[in-house]
């Protein structure tokens, strides 16, 4: 299957001052769009974190406005359902506030996984987890959940476009069957996979105790 830049893709190398800011730092910047998108949720504030998000990652990552774009793609569907609900409903200011706020959530997310090797990512995970150890956390067990997550992502969105694309093709994309049933049969082939993974690497086992 070819490789797609996915909305919450992994780790992509290149060059730019996001490559080089420590984890954390990134990690609050991306906490501080969901923050000010959630808290304020206004228009104003909608378009400010969006042009943040996108200079951050058109500088800090060297990706080009039509590469920051393709990154939503795979949620474009999702984010048009919830603008024309949304206007429906309470009008034009809203669901932009709403589709604009998540899709700045969801650049922020993806500077964060683009320019932070997953090692690095994951090592990150263990420690903030850390804490949880005391009261029966397995912070590596929940690190190595959130790996095969961020795996299972690009598999199924680079599936949907594949499938979009034959449609497309046939001349039936406006079939939802035709994408629907085909997706649906992919993810469940693709679950026992994922299971075998896990087991082999111990993850879901519960040993009994003595």
């Amino acid at each position: 299957m070819r490789g797609y830049g996915t909305t919450l893709g992994l780790f992509e190398p290149g060059r730019g001052f996001l490559y080089r800011t420590p984890l954390p730092v990134k990690a609050a910047g991306s906490l501080a769009v969901v923050v000010a998108v959630v808290g304020w949720r206004s228009p104003a504030v909608v378009v400010v974190v969006l042009a943040f998000t996108g200079v951050t990652l058109a500088v800090g990552a060297h990706r080009s406005p039509a590469r920051i774009l393709r990154m939503l793609l795979p949620a474009l569907p999702v984010l048009a359902v919830l603008a024309l609900s949304q206007g429906l409903m309470t009008g034009g200011t809203r669901a932009f506030a709403v589709a604009g706020g998540i899709a700045a959530c969801l650049l922020a997310a993806r500077a964060l996984t683009l320019t932070t090797p997953l090692p690095v990512l994951l090592d990150g995970v263990v420690r903030l987890v850390a804490p949880l150890e005391r009261l029966g956390a397995d912070p590596e067990r929940f690190a190595l959940t959130l790996s095969v997550m961020l795996r299972s992502i690009p598999y199924l969105a680079g599936s949907v476009l594949d499938l979009r694309a034959a449609a497309r093709a046939r001349g039936l994309e406006r079939n939802p069957r035709v994408v629907g049933v085909p997706l649906v049969v992919g993810a469940v082939a693709y679950a026992p996979r994922t299971g075998e993974a896990l087991a082999a690497r111990g993850l879901g086992e519960h040993p009994e105790e003595e």
